[in-house]
Parts: C-alpha cells; sequence; structure tokens
C-alpha cells in the first residue's frame, strides 16, 4: 500500500495522481496549505483533497 505524500514534497506546479481514481488523469498542484492539497485534475477540473486521507502520487506530464 502506498503512502500518503508529504506536504512538504509538494508545491504548487507539480504534478500528481490519485491511483485511486485513475480515471481523473494528471492533476497540477495549484495550492498547500497544511495537509490540504488544491489539485486541478484534467478530467475532474479543480479538487481540494485532505492529505490525512488521501494518498497522491508524484507524476510526470504527459508527452
Amino acid at each position: 500500500m502506498s503512502e500518503s505524500l508529504d506536504p512538504a514534497t509538494l508545491a504548487p506546479g507539480g504534478f500528481v495522481r490519485n491511483p485511486n481514481c485513475p480515471e481523473w488523469g494528471l492533476g497540477r498542484v495549484q495550492s498547500v496549505v497544511g495537509t490540504r492539497v488544491t489539485v486541478n485534475f484534467e478530467e475532474v477540473g479543480k479538487v481540494v483533497l485532505d492529505l490525512a486521507t488521501v494518498v497522491l502520487e508524484t507524476a510526470e506530464p504527459d508527452q
């Protein structure tokens, strides 16, 4: 089982994926406040997630 990313490792502009919702596509981090991260995903738009309950993985932008 994957561990949640540390909020300190995320920065606006970074790319992530939610392995529990691969249909959301690639996400770009908009902001990080504490354990809450706002991500703009390709297929669902802006989502606010709490890293205490959601696992995100770092990703590379699609070529």
